[in-house]
Formats: structure tokens, C-alpha cells, sequence
């Protein structure tokens, strides 16, 4: 593994120094691997590394290629893990949501268009309290990134995204329409989108840590009583 991992790191020396680009093709494998000084089972290792966090794209018949390195892309590992969660993890899930999102909304509040406006307008319509789980996980999902993606950043965006976990999303909305708070969640979303029709970015963020703090004390509650 150690050679795989200085094979690794070396190709990523190549792309950070811009001697390779995004969508470049790979040297062949026989010229990379003795360029870096590795075997071609110790090279064929860190590509398949390189591409399952997508860094590499590998082409069958064609070659292996460097991606076009988006935030999208090099995120998807980390939608992965969140989903892998446990009842601690998804607590710090939402410690880190609570440090991103409302920075986030406040970025938004300055930023969003009319048009982002009625998107988010539309989806808050489309949804209510008695909705299914599965309505109500894709409102809150779509409804969240929509904001996040009108601050502007991609790597903040996807960052927040892959905290977004559809799997845990499902389990706190279960929850919660459990404990009949859905109506509740739904009216916290309504004060967020009318504090970014505002553009008062200072209540948008504050209400958006509102809402995510009292979903994570919520959490925190029910992971406490679970284990009593």
C-alpha cells in the first residue's frame, strides 16, 4: 500500500502542479508507471483509487482521464459516508449543518433573484404537515439546497449537500411527523423564505440556526430517551 499511495500522491502532484488538467488523458500505462517508478499492479491500484473519488475517469478501450474535478464530483464520497451514520454521527452531522447552513442563508439572502425566490416559493406550496415521508424528505432536501446553491459558492454548496443525506433526512422527518412537529418544521421554512424575500440576511441566517438547532436538540433528545 505504501507504493500505491506514493503512486497516488504523485499523480496528484501532476494535476496540483497543472502539468495535467481536467479532462487531460493519462500517459499510458506503461510510460506512467515507469515515469513514477512503480509497478503497473501498484499503478492500476492508485488509479482505481484516483477514480472511485473521482478524480480519474477510467475509459475502457480509451484511456484514463482526468476529470473535470467540479465540486459535484469530488463531493459524492462524502454523500457516502454521511449516509453510513450512526445515531452519535448523525449529531455531528447536524453540528457541522449548524455552522454551514446559516452562513450559507445569510450569503443567499444577498444573492437570490426573483426567479430563485418563486422556485423556493413553489416548493414550500408543493408540500404540508400530513405528506408522506417521502414528500417531505424530497421537499426538505430541495428546499435547503436551493438556498445553499443561491449563495453562490459550489464548494460550500456541495459541502452542505453531501451533510444533506436523503437516509438521514428520512429518519428525522419519521420523527418528527411522529411527534406531530412537521407542521412546526414547515412554518420555520416559510420565516426563512420570508426573511430572503427581505434580503435581510442577518434574520434569514438567524432563523436558518433556529431551525437547524431545534431539529438537533430534537435529535439529541430522542437519542438520549433511546438509550434510557
Amino acid at each position: 500500500m505504501a507504493v500505491t499511495d506514493d503512486a497516488i500522491l504523485r499523480i496528484k502532484e501532476m494535476i496540483v502542479s497543472g502539468e495535467l488538467h481536467p479532462g487531460d488523458r493519462l500517459p499510458p500505462e506503461k510510460e506512467l508507471g515507469e515515469r513514477l517508478g512503480v509497478s503497473r499492479s501498484s499503478l492500476r491500484e492508485a488509479v482505481k483509487a484516483l477514480e472511485v473519488i473521482r478524480v480519474l475517469d477510467v475509459r475502457r478501450g480509451d484511456g484514463t482521464y482526468v476529470t473535470s474535478l467540479e465540486p459535484r464530483l469530488l463531493m459524492e464520497a462524502m454523500n457516502f459516508v454521511v449516509d453510513l451514520h450512526t445515531d452519535q454521527s448523525v449529531l455531528e452531522i447536524f453540528a457541522v449543518r449548524r455552522i454551514l447552513e446559516p452562513a450559507a442563508t445569510g450569503m443567499a439572502a444577498a444573492r437570490l433573484d426573483d426567479e430563485q425566490l418563486a422556485r423556493l416559493e413553489a416548493l414550500l406550496a408543493e408540500t404540508d404537515a400530513a405528506a408522506s415521508i417521502e414528500s417531505l424528505v424530497e421537499h426538505d432536501l430541495a428546499f435547503h439546497q436551493a438556498i445553499v446553491e443561491g449563495a453562490g459558492n459550489e464548494y460550500l454548496s456541495r459541502l452542505v449537500e453531501s451533510m444533506q443525506s436523503g437516509t438521514q433526512r428520512a429518519r428525522v422527518w419519521r420523527g418528527l411527523t411522529q411527534h406531530d412537529a412537521a407542521g412546526r418544521t414547515i412554518a420555520e421554512h416559510r420565516a426563512i423564505l420570508d426573511a430572503l424575500h427581505e434580503h435581510d440576511a442577518e434574520l434569514a441566517s438567524a432563523l436558518a440556526l433556529s431551525h437547524i438547532a431545534g431539529i438537533e436538540r430534537w435529535l439529541r433528545e430522542a437519542s438520549e430517551g433511546s438509550r434510557s
